[in-house]
């Protein structure tokens, strides 16, 4: 199978901040997404905060869920703070899970 974005982020919908019971996609914390023809995967995300506890079991839980599809190479996390999260960044689906709409 050749992996799209679309599907790859798709995928990423599968990982949850425990901490806000969303994912991470609803939350707005991927920031961008590359697949090669290779499969090999890179995702540019953040946190909520930089001191986030649950900073090294969400990215854990990104690179172990895409290393378990098939077709998919090497697998690259990158974190990054810049910009910073913020709340507008959620889609319209999360704040309403949240009450906020």
């Amino acid at each position: 199978m050749a992996w799209t974005k679309e599907a790859i982020e798709h995928q990423l919908e599968e990982v949850y901040d425990p901490e806000v019971g969303l994912n991470i996609v609803e939350m707005g914390l991927v920031y961008d997404l590359q697949v090669d023809e290779a499969g090999n995967v890179r995702v540019l995300m953040t946190l909520t905060t930089p001191g986030c506890p649950m900073h090294g079991s969400i990215a854990e839980g990104v690179e172990r869920l895409l290393n378990g599809l098939p077709g998919i190479g090497k697998v690259q996390v990158d974190l990054t703070f810049d910009p910073p999260w913020e709340p507008r960044m959620m889609k319209e689906s999360a704040l309403h899970k949240l009450g906020w709409t």
